[in-house]
C-alpha cells in the first residue's frame, strides 16, 4: 500500500517561466499542482495525453483550439489528447491538472 504524500513536501519545479510544479507520478496518469504567477503564460502546444484542467484559485485563460476560456476557481476542462492549447494567468493562480497517460517528460 502506498504511503499518503504531502504535496508541499514535494519539490517544485519551474517547468514554464511563472509555472511552479509539484508533480505525482501514478501507472497510468500524472497529477501536477500547479503555482503560477500572475501575467505568465504557456505558449500554444499540444500533446498525446488527455489533460483534465482543475482551476483551485485565481483566474486563469485557457485557450483551446484557438477558443479562449476564462476560467475561475472551481471550474474545469478537459483537454483532449492532440488538441493544441495555450494558457495566461490572470492573477496568480493554483491549478490541479490530471494528465493521462503518465507525462514521462515530467518525470
Amino acid at each position: 500500500m502506498q504511503q499518503p504524500i504531502h504535496v508541499e513536501e514535494l519539490k517544485s519545479r519551474e517547468v514554464f517561466p511563472g509555472h511552479h510544479a509539484r508533480f505525482i507520478h501514478g501507472d497510468h496518469m500524472t497529477i501536477a499542482y500547479w503555482r503560477i504567477d500572475k501575467g505568465a503564460t504557456v505558449p500554444e502546444h499540444s500533446h498525446p495525453h488527455e489533460q483534465v484542467v482543475n482551476v483551485l484559485s485565481g483566474n486563469y485563460e485557457l485557450t483551446v483550439a484557438g477558443k479562449p476560456l476564462s476560467l475561475e476557481a472551481g471550474m474545469v476542462v478537459v483537454v483532449p489528447g492532440g488538441v493544441r492549447h495555450s494558457g495566461r494567468a490572470i492573477t496568480d493562480a493554483a491549478l490541479l491538472d490530471v494528465f493521462h497517460p503518465v507525462r514521462e517528460d515530467y518525470r
